[in-house]
């Protein structure tokens, strides 16, 4: 009777552990990532001609403090005309600029923002930034010697994209190509939309706004959230950051998951996992530059 109990119990405790196991590889999208691994790895010479390949970039620069901020840098993006690095944080609100070195150069206030999650490049002077509980985008245009920019009369969008809390605009991008704003929805679930027409319309015009989706493509974004965006012109491709999933992952113009770069420790010359993933930009060299909460810089080469 003893034995025939155990060997219930054993039975019983396995089934429960394996239920676990499919529940958490749900959860965590643990399935479609190992599959995607397994097909990049036999297709990475065909990959990697029509690619970035993330898989082929080092850490340079890892885990280095931006002096002169406490913490919550949120976003990145590549200032072309001034060969430098853009970013926000939102406690205080205010628009931060960086070498690309990880060196604070300036700072700006921002005025009439409740949560500049994001920022985005779009010409010489001019940026969109997105306030994410508001689900508002902001045109921002600044002069090279401003200290203060206030929202007031600045040409803005209000989204009601699955409004739910701190859960609402994440990262942006642009494709120049087509005029589209690439605007990324955190989680629950995880989207990105393309907006045409907020952008270089004649003052006078009237506000004709157009909303893209891709279910497809978002579907096949294994990623447990959304942390921040880029767009890379020359491939047509789409940089995708997730924090919680720890990894950077590369689209192809139809919409496919093509190469990846984890953030763990012992990944990529990474000596400790990037704590909180926040922003990520790539240069018109093909370097890439993270940055993570509470303050940190990092700086990818490719090999």
């Amino acid at each position: 009777m003893k034995h025939g109990f155990l060997r219930y119990s054993l039975v019983a405790l396995a089934a429960g552990l394996l239920l676990l196991a499919v529940l958490a590889g749900q959860q965590f999208r643990l399935f479609e990532r190992a599959w995607f691994n397994t097909i990049a790895w036999f297709q990475q010479d065909q990959r990697r001609e029509r690619s970035l390949w993330l898989p082929g970039y080092r850490a340079e620069i890892q885990a280095k403090a931006v002096e002169g901020l406490a913490d919550d840098l949120s976003a990145l993006t590549f200032d072309q005309e001034r060969r430098m690095l853009v970013s926000v944080t939102n406690q205080p609100p205010q628009l931060v600029e960086l070498s690309l070195d990880g060196e604070l150069l300036r700072t700006v206030e921002l005025r009439g923002f409740t949560d500049p999650e994001a920022i985005e490049y779009i010409a010489p002077g001019l940026f969109v930034i997105a306030d994410e509980r508001d689900q508002r985008l902001v045109e921002v245009r600044l002069d090279a010697d401003a200290r203060v920019f206030d929202a007031a009369g600045a040409p803005q969008l209000s989204l009601g994209i699955g409004l739910n809390g701190n859960k609402g605009l994440e990262g942006l991008a642009y494709d120049p190509l087509s005029e589209t704003l690439l605007v990324a929805k955190e989680r629950n679930p995880v989207r990105i939309f393309g907006i045409r027409g907020f952008l270089h319309r004649q003052p006078e015009a009237a506000l004709d706004v157009e909303v893209l989706e891709d279910v497809e493509r978002d579907a096949r974004l294994f990623l447990r959230d959304l942390s921040s965006l880029d767009f890379d012109a020359a491939s047509g491709h789409l940089l995708v950051l997730s924090d919680e999933s720890r990894l950077l992952l590369e689209v192809d113009r139809d919409g496919r998951p093509i190469s990846s770069l984890s953030l763990l420790a012992g990944q990529h010359g990474l000596e400790s996992s990037v704590p909180q993933a926040e922003g990520v930009a790539l240069d018109d060299r093909g370097v890439l530059y993270l940055i993570s909460e509470p303050n940190l810089f990092y700086r990818f080469v490719p090999r």
